[in-house]
């Protein structure tokens, strides 16, 4: 901007850490909670549609989707979030984050309602009508990535800007392990009350008209925690950077602010606030832009589609890990709701080992080492995980060996989480100018969910080579090639991160150059 820093914003940055911070990463994070309850349920719950829908009661096998529709309903919500992500980021930085975010939430909670809820024709009918409210359902999640990253960081401290933000993204692992509790309890209270054998016993008994039941209240308890933050998110005030340096109301920006901080706030003379209204006009893509942060934007949005190829890729290993460890017996062995549990369980391990620490040692560490060397050392030992992984590949799926698959999976995971998957989310939030902070957020979420339909997709169709491959038939890439290449991903996110600088206790508005007479590019951090 065209003045030194306001002096709304220099309260922000050098409060302490108080009540009020643990406020908005509360309600933000409960968004991100019912993200990921949204998004990962499907994926307990895509055996049981098969088996609901798809069991043909002549075959003594239980049913499975169909690649494409199994594809479909994974992949749909993606798509739908990538669109809001693009569309509620633009939004965000035009109408104001608060405005913005009340839309999104209760878009979210609408359209998994309507998921529970879906109906049709038949089989096709009900997946067809499933895949269209989940479509818009990723739509509202899409818009909560870049309001909450953009709101927590425009709330937080400089100091300890990092850790809040990282403590809204940690939300998605207690997001995902609350959907693996859900769908436990769901699946045992159906169990008790109808007790079904298992499939080779019994076709139609090992499912029940119950199983259509329990699908649909695990994918729409997700509403309840977003419903009880509509409230609370209504209730915040815009936020100072927003309405000072967006809307030029800086005397709007300190009243709200003396309020949240519970302490008096001068007010700026005329002159400075007429050079607020003064500031800079450059657009998006325009050449200024490109000359100061399109270095930036590439490096966030390559950085984040290189992670979520591999991390959404990897996701889809867990299906490897629970055959071939034998958490998961072969489904004629189980009802269709004995199977649901036995996915629940193994998926709740996964999360409790790998996902939920991953989140916290960034949250605690991340004001420490700093975003840059996080991120650098997540994808450098995702690389040398993986390669660890499929070198030896055929060896450690072989029965007696499968310790050291969970163990290096495992550790692919956290360092996933404690890396890149949390520092993608978080830097993008922090390095562009105000009024072009959810847009760019907005850009590079989608970058990300582009990669991530490409993993899900990609990875689904590798895994349908190898089980051919184990039946003798000629198959394309194969699960090791697929490692080995997920390992080039993640060595290619390494070097696009040396583009990243480090925004480690800096203010927003000395990280994206917006003071006085100061026009220099933010250096890389190395």
């Amino acid at each position: 901007m065209a003045g030194e820093q306001l002096n709304v914003l220099k309260a922000l940055d050098g409060a302490k850490t108080q009540w009020y911070h643990f406020t908005a990463i509360v309600i933000a994070g409960m968004g991100f909670f019912t993200n990921a309850y949204d998004l990962f349920c499907v994926s307990l719950i895509t055996r049981l549609l098969g088996r609901i829908y798809y069991t043909d009661p002549r075959s003594n096998e239980p049913g499975n989707l169909p690649a494409n529709l199994s594809a479909a309903v994974n992949g749909v919500a993606l798509c739908g979030t990538l669109v809001g992500q693009l569309f509620f980021g633009w939004l965000g930085d035009k109408l104001g984050r608060k405005r913005v975010y009340g839309f999104t939430l209760i878009l979210m909670v609408l359209c998994s309602i309507a998921s529970g809820l879906s109906f049709g024709d038949g089989a096709k009918g009900v997946i067809g009508t499933l895949c269209f409210f989940r479509f818009w359902l990723g739509f509202g999640v899409g818009g909560d990535y870049p309001l909450s990253a953009t709101i927590m960081s425009e709330y937080a401290n400089k100091k300890s800007r990092g850790t809040f933000i990282a403590a809204v993204f940690a939300m998605q692992g207690f997001g995902i392990l609350f959907g693996t509790i859900v769908t436990i309890v769901v699946a045992a209270v159906f169990q008790n009350m109808f007790p079904a054998p298992p499939f080779y016993i019994n076709t139609a008994e090992s499912i029940g008209p119950e199983a259509d039941y329990a699908w649909r209240i695990i994918v729409m308890f997700g509403t309840i925690p977003a419903m009880l933050t509509y409230y609370w998110r209504m209730k915040m005030p815009e936020t100072a950077r927003y309405t000072a340096l967006i809307a030029h109301d800086t005397r709007q920006a300190t009243t709200d602010m003396s309020k949240v901080l519970n302490k008096d706030i001068t007010e700026e003379e005329e002159q400075v606030r007429l050079q607020v209204a003064s500031d800079d006009t450059w657009g998006l893509f325009s050449r200024e832009f490109i000359r100061r942060h399109g270095l930036h934007l590439l490096a966030t949005t390559s950085t984040w589609f290189l992670l979520d190829v591999a991390f959404y890729s990897q996701n889809l290993l867990q299906e490897a890990i629970f055959t071939n460890v034998g958490w998961i017996p072969p489904a004629r062995a189980m009802s269709a709701l004995q199977e649901l549990s036995k996915i629940a369980h193994a998926q709740a391990l996964i999360a409790l080992c790998g996902t939920v620490p991953g989140y916290w040692f960034t949250v605690a560490f991340i004001d420490i080492i700093g975003r840059f060397w996080i991120q650098l050392i997540g994808f450098a030992m995702m690389t040398i995980f993986m390669l660890a992984v499929a070198v030896p590949y055929d060896y450690l799926v072989k029965p007696g060996h499968h310790t050291w698959f969970i163990v290096l999976y495992g550790l692919t995971f956290f360092f996933a989480n404690f890396g890149p998957n949390s520092t993608t989310f978080i830097v993008p939030a922090e390095i562009f100018p105000a009024r072009l902070r959810s847009t760019c957020h907005g850009i590079s979420a989608a970058a990300g969910k582009a990669g991530s339909i490409v993993g899900a997709f990609g990875f689904m169709y590798a895994s349908q080579d190898q089980k051919k491959a184990e039946k003798g038939y000629s198959t394309g890439i194969g699960m090791r090639n697929t490692l080995f290449l997920l390992s080039g991903t993640n060595f290619l996110g390494l070097l696009f991160s040396l583009l990243l600088p480090e925004s480690k206790g800096r203010s927003l508005e000395e990280i994206s150059k917006e003071s006085v007479n100061d026009e220099d590019t933010i250096a890389p951090a190395v």
